[in-house]
Parts: structure tokens; sequence; C-alpha cells
């Protein structure tokens, strides 16, 4: 994409964003946010936690809200291609068919098989190459085969879009302390970021959560420029190669800060929701991994929030999981 300007994310963006993903044929929904204390979740912290369960939203994921502002104001751009380990393929295939458009997701072949055949079971086309190769593949495709690119992470429309889950965690919690968000690419970490900072509250802190195998946007904020690495990580939804220009611009103007969790956590974290009747992948579960292992400062009698991101994970995959 173009070089866009942290200034181009305005509020009056974020809430125009927010009414299309609220009106969009997609269904998008309102996700339910339930106290931490009315669940048999263990908590060895003093303070009080909203989950936001985006582990419930249509598709399995947050990522259709991005979608579905994308979609609408970019469905007559002709025939998409775009780069995803299997939520943002999961969505934008929804959205594919949904408008009748002919697209294709190129995917890391680390990513679970599964993910691939639910993606073609909606009519894409699927493309496995090396995490190295993803973004070779799609210039090609866009290159000779004439597609248009829509980015997973490091798009204004998309962050726009993610804005909207931002704008649903104000409605219910008005100035939140603390908000914790997982972080791949940065795309919803940087719109939730944006749509709480932009609506006035200046003295929440937000913590983007990575793994340690894949801190691209950990990285970043080191280097001040959006760095690439060789990442691996059992949450391959939060291992793309890069960060994204935008989402690094906006994280580093609205995030605290960014911390790190291992994939032993990451583990044990699906395991602990599993058994407390949470189905969430493992990239879903790193901001809870995050508040449970202590990795976020100076929570003792705060108002929390505590994004699950993600439900995707199959029966198969998820006894993996379980002790």
């Amino acid at each position: 994409m173009g070089e866009v300007s942290a200034e181009a994310v305005t509020l009056d963006l974020l809430r125009g964003a927010s009414e299309t993903v609220r009106s969009s044929p997609l269904g998008v929904i309102n996700t339910p946010m339930i106290p931490w204390c009315q669940t048999t979740l263990p908590l060895n912290i003093h303070c009080n936690i909203h989950i936001k369960l985006e582990n419930m939203q249509r598709t399995g994921s947050f990522k259709i809200r991005g979608v579905a502002n994308q979609f609408a104001r970019r469905q007559k751009d002709g025939h998409f291609v775009t780069l995803s380990a299997g939520n943002y393929g999961k969505s934008f295939a929804y959205a594919s068919k949904h408008y009748g458009l002919k697209s294709k997701v190129v995917m890391p072949d680390t990513a679970p098989v599964s993910r691939s055949i639910l993606i073609q079971s909606l009519g894409v086309e699927v493309e496995r190459v090396p995490n190295s190769s993803l973004m070779n593949v799609v210039n090609r495709c866009v290159q000779e085969d004439n597609m248009t690119l829509l980015h997973p992470y490091d798009d204004l429309d998309l962050i726009a879009g993610h804005a909207s889950l931002g704008m649903e965690v104000l409605a219910l919690v008005p100035e939140p302390d603390v908000v914790v968000v997982c972080c791949g690419g940065g795309g919803l970490l940087a719109g939730v970021a944006s749509a709480i900072k932009l609506s006035g509250c200046d003295k929440t802190r937000i913590y983007g959560v990575e793994p340690e195998g894949a801190c691209t946007m950990y990285k970043s904020f080191i280097e001040k420029k959006p760095v690439s690495m060789d990442t691996k990580s059992i949450a391959s939804g939060l291992a793309p190669p890069f960060a994204g220009t935008l989402t690094f611009k906006l994280c580093q103007r609205y995030v605290e800060g960014i911390v790190l969790i291992n994939d032993a956590e990451i583990k044990a974290a699906v395991s602990t929701l599993y058994k407390s009747g949470l189905v969430v992948e493992p990239s879903g579960t790193a901001a809870f991994a995050a508040i449970v292992n202590d990795k976020i400062p100076e929570l003792e009698g705060k108002n929390v929030v505590c994004i699950l991101s993600g439900g995707n994970i199959g029966k198969d995959e998820l006894a993996n999981f379980l002790d």
C-alpha cells in the first residue's frame, strides 16, 4: 500500500467505519464483554477485568470487522489477493463469497492445513508457500494476474474497521485504565488503540502482546522503524514476517508498550480458558496469557479490558493443547 500518515486516522473516520461495520451485510456481531469475576478463570491480581469475547464473532475472530470495512469501500476494485495464516483468510473468503468475487489467499505453509481446506470450501483459491516467500507470491499475483491486494493488517480501511471493537469497549467501560490486545501485524492493536485514544481516554494504558518467537512490533519499537524477522510460534496468527508501516506508526503513537509471552504460556492459556468453558485459539489467548503471567505492570485496583481475539481451533488441534 502507499504511504499513509497516522494523521489520516481521525475520530470521524473511525466513527464512520464503525457504522459501516455495524450495518455490514456480513453480519458483524457486537460481541459480549463479561466480568472476569463471573468466570472460573484464575486471577491473582485484585483488579476489575472485563473480557471481550471476539472468539464469538462472525467467522470466529475479530478479522471480519476490518474485512467488512475493506469490502464495503473496495468491492468494485476487481479480483483480490491477500496473505493470511487463517483468520483473515477465512473472513476474506467469507466476504468474497458474499459479494461473488474471485479471490486468492496466499498462506504460510506452517498454518494448519484445516484452515486452508476451510478457506477453499468458501470458493477461494489457496496457495501455501514458505513464510519468506509470501510477499513474492502476492506481488506475482498483482503484477501477472492483475489482482488487487487487500492487506491483512497494514491497511487504513482494515484498521478503521477494527477500531469498531475499541468503540464497543468504550460503550461498556467508558474510561478503562488498561487495555490488553494481541499483536501480530498490528492491525487490531492499532485500530483499538486509535479508537480509545482519539475518543479522549488519554490516561488509558494500552499494551500489545506478541509471542517471543514472532516479536516484530516489539523489535520495531526498539529500532523505531518497522522490522521483519523469521517468525516462529504456535500462535501462527500472530507470526507475520514483518510489522506493518501504518500499524507501527499508530502503535508507536498510542500504545504504551509491547510485552512478550512464550509458547508454553500460550499453550497453558488455551487449556485454562477451555477448562473454564471458553474455546480460544492460541493467537486469541495472548492478552489473557500476558495478564495471568504478570506481564502487564500496575494492574492492582485498575479497570482492565482483556480481548480474546479468536476461537478458530479444530478439535484435533485443540487436543494438542489440553493437559
